[in-house]
């Protein structure tokens, strides 16, 4: 759905990589960006969509994933205010390879394809900070492919929580994940089932490793937790 309720801060003041438009492409993209709301589970865009747009998140948290057998998902990843999404296949001008929906309600820049890749064209310093990008996300990627191929069940797990709280940080005790996350999503996160996940969160909170409260999570040995993942 549409917004023009609220005024937020223009994409260069958010986001390094927009920090490098000109002051002439500041004007046109401030003319065509769209702020763009989405209810919690509504989808953004579907794996095989054409690549219309692409977007910034400005508030809330959005999941990336691709669905498998089954109609199982696999996150891919979850994305925080400012993280950029849907670039590479406008780059391309191809569909869409995942799909995105909002984990919660949430609020985003959403720029058209052609104008975008106009950008990148004539602006050598915004290309250079989009392939800088797009090398940091293909390795996050390889690496996450490592992770949940060759690692155990508790290794995946301790790994999923740790990508959490570095994405999203600990509420104001220090200790409990920033990040409600109900059970089957942090499964999907980590390639599991759901059952599999409960009963490995169940292991980590007798081993004094997590405290568990409902969907709230509170990571009490991160140095253990950090240990299981890094012996996988």
């Amino acid at each position: 759905m549409k917004s023009k309720e609220e005024n937020f801060a223009p994409l260069w003041e958010l986001n390094p990589l927009w920090s490098t438009l000109t002051e002439e492409e500041q004007t046109v993209v401030n003319a065509h960006v769209e702020v763009v709301r989405y209810a919690k589970n509504e989808i953004i865009h579907y794996d095989g969509d054409e690549s219309r747009y692409m977007w910034m998140l400005l508030r809330g948290k959005v999941r990336i994933y691709k669905e498998g057998i089954g109609q199982r998902q696999q996150i891919i990843r979850l994305l925080k205010p400012y993280d950029i999404f849907g670039y590479r296949a406008c780059l391309v001008h191809e569909a869409y390879n995942s799909s995105a929906s909002a984990f919660e309600s949430c609020t985003v820049y959403r720029l058209e394809r052609e104008l975008f890749c106009q950008l990148v064209e004539h602006n050598n310093a915004l290309c250079y900070q989009v392939m800088l990008m797009m090398a940091k996300d293909l390795a996050f990627s390889e690496i996450q492919t490592v992770n949940l191929t060759q690692k155990h069940i508790r290794g995946r797990l301790a790994e999923s929580l740790l990508l959490l709280k570095k994405n999203y940080g600990f509420e104001e005790d220090g200790k409990t994940l920033a990040m409600l996350l109900p059970r089957e999503d942090l499964a999907n996160m980590s390639n599991m089932t759901t059952s599999n996940a409960i009963r490995t969160l169940s292991q980590f909170a007798q081993e004094g490793i997590l405290e568990l409260e409902g969907k709230h999570i509170k990571i009490m040995d991160e140095k253990t937790l950090e240990k299981i993942s890094r012996l996988g």
